[in-house]
């Protein structure tokens, strides 16, 4: 017997016991926007503290924000990369958003709500629709539907940024087909006090009331519970929101505030917003040389005149019977219009695989049959690049010795049907304005 041993008990060895997975998080049956207590900035002026998204901020944009007020959101939401005192961006930005709610720069609202934001431009377009958390759900339980691929990069950044501050920083934008007591409410939201009404630096009046009415909360929630809403901004966040949730509930954290995202959802036939092309620049190419290719399976009309309006107005009338397609010279040279695409070579080219609404789409018939049948092109990123608008696509062209290749507008119920199926549209296939405005509204999940 060892020295020191019980004479009554013989020794025991360790007991392993296998490892406990922690529980996977409840996934929702149902669309569920819940109400929160938004963090807010306490000063009455805020044209000097709201931004545009951090993802269509450049380094100057990032520099002039920075420079017109020290409490300006890009602080929180485009952090430096180093500081003084030796930290990351991300551990800058937690410890900027602990200074100004230490500060009372950034106050929690006293009671959980939903807000009705509105975003109102000079033209007379209004959007509007309810801020609030929505629970998470995987893309393949089809309650919330991406319609783009995403990219590793924009989602490790976002991740490590949300985790430090332990908040939800911007919104995403989902759409929805509405028409019930949801779409009812935001309507009538001119009857209550606005917390905030103003014109903003982007030339937008923006206007956000708070829904607290525990019955109307109820209509509300009763009335989204059908329905589905597809994301039209955002796709990045939305990856990030569901990573961070994978994350707390394997690290044993169970549930929490974590288990929704800050999302900005829109009836989209009631206030819905405006759907803009995203163009094509094809660098090197001559339109000329383009348009001769293009002859072997399209029409090709040389306009008269070489008016961009007339053109952008030709192609908008040729866009109601069928694809359609401008090539605009980066050298000033003839606009030419594509249209009547040969059907059984565009139906050799789409993947077969595809549904009718994704292959009827105009951007899924330039990529898979104008660039890569026709022009025999790769479809790459090198050989054909973006622009968000006309004037920049044909800058662009011009600089790149090529040929702008101007789109009409992928409608609304284009994006839903496709997204609706499970698919993805092709790369930079739909621009959504307005974006919201980030800082308004943040939810920090101290005051979950």
């Amino acid at each position: 017997m060892p020295a020191g041993a019980s004479p009554d008990l013989d020794p025991v060895a360790p007991v392993s016991r296998p490892a406990v997975t922690p529980p996977a998080p409840a996934r929702p049956t149902s669309l569920q926007l819940s109400p929160f207590r938004a963090l807010r900035y306490a000063a009455a002026d805020l044209s000097t503290l709201t931004s545009p998204p951090y993802d269509v901020i450049d380094a100057d944009g990032v520099a002039a924000l920075e420079a017109a007020n020290e409490h300006n959101v890009v602080r929180l939401i485009l952090p430096r990369a180093t500081t003084a005192e030796g930290q990351d961006r991300y551990a800058r930005a937690a410890a900027t958003l602990r200074a100004w709610r230490r500060e009372r720069v950034l106050v929690p609202d006293d009671d959980p709500a939903l807000y009705v934001y509105e975003q109102a431009a000079p033209d007379g377009h209004v959007q509007r629709g309810l801020l609030g958390a929505l629970t998470l759900s995987p893309p393949d339980d089809g309650i919330v539907l991406p319609h783009e691929n995403t990219m590793a990069g924009p989602v490790s950044d976002r991740l490590a940024l949300y985790t430090a501050v332990d908040a939800d920083l911007e919104p995403i934008f989902l759409l929805y087909d509405g028409g019930g007591a949801a779409s009812r409410a935001v309507a009538d939201a001119d009857r209550l006090a606005p917390l905030v009404d103003q014109q903003l630096p982007d030339g937008l009046r923006h206007r956000l009331w708070a829904l607290t009415d525990p019955a109307l909360l109820a209509e509300i929630a009763a009335d989204l519970a059908p329905r589905r809403a597809v994301i039209a901004d955002g796709h990045h966040r939305y990856a990030t929101y569901l990573q961070r949730q994978s994350q707390r509930h394997s690290a044993g954290d169970g549930p929490g505030p974590w288990d929704g995202g800050l999302t900005f959802l829109v009836d989209a036939r009631a206030f819905g917003p405006q759907v803009h092309a995203i163009h094509r620049v094809i660098p090197g190419h001559d339109a000329a040389d383009l348009a001769y290719r293009a002859a072997r399976g399209a029409v090709v009309h040389e306009l008269d005149g070489n008016d961009l309006a007339d053109a952008l107005t030709a192609l908008a009338k040729a866009g109601t019977t069928g694809p359609a397609f401008l090539l605009v010279s980066g050298d000033g040279g003839a606009i030419r219009l594509l249209t009547d695409l040969d059907p059984e070579q565009v139906a050799r080219a789409l993947p077969a695989e595809r549904s009718a609404a994704w292959r009827s789409l105009d951007v899924s018939v330039l990529h898979s049959y104008v660039v890569a049948a026709l022009w025999e092109l790769e479809d790459d990123v090198d050989t054909v690049t973006y622009e968000h608008d006309v004037a920049a696509a044909i800058e662009a062209a011009a600089r790149t010795g090529g040929t702008a290749v101007l789109l009409n507008p992928t409608p609304v119920d284009g994006v839903v049907r496709v997204a609706a199926g499970g698919e993805r549209m092709p790369r930079k296939s739909t621009l959504f304005t307005p974006k919201p405005r980030t800082g308004l509204v943040l939810r920090d999940h101290r005051d979950a």
